[in-house]
């Protein structure tokens, strides 16, 4: 997992530091701190080709959110490889089929 430090999001993507601040606080991604350094970064995969939010992303965010998931559960979840997908649920995502993610998301809550 490559974790981007988020002055380096804001280079990779050609947005201000603020606006990378600003998707962390809006909930559209899921910040991380490095475990050496504590520095608060972003795991690279959430981010698509053009520097976004991969697509769903955010509203699985919220699904998960809303089911008391904390920052740490989230990820875990997010990366954890399923056989019946098969990969990651952020792979999925990344591969358009977010759909069945949010729903497998929604029924986690439950």
């Amino acid at each position: 997992m490559e974790l981007l430090p988020l002055p380096d999001v804001a280079e990779r993507t050609g947005r201000d530091i603020m606006a990378v601040r600003q998707l962390v606080k809006d909930g559209k991604v899921v910040p991380v701190h490095r475990d050496e350094d504590h520095v608060l970064c972003l795991q690279a995969d959430q981010l698509d080709d053009e520097g976004n939010p991969v697509k769903h992303l955010p509203a699985v965010i919220t699904l998960l959110r809303d089911a008391r998931f904390s920052d740490e559960e989230l990820l875990r979840w997010l990366n954890t490889a399923d056989d019946t997908l098969p990969g990651t649920p952020l792979q999925a995502l990344r591969e358009n089929r977010g759909t069945e993610i949010k729903r497998r998301a929604q029924a986690t809550g439950f």
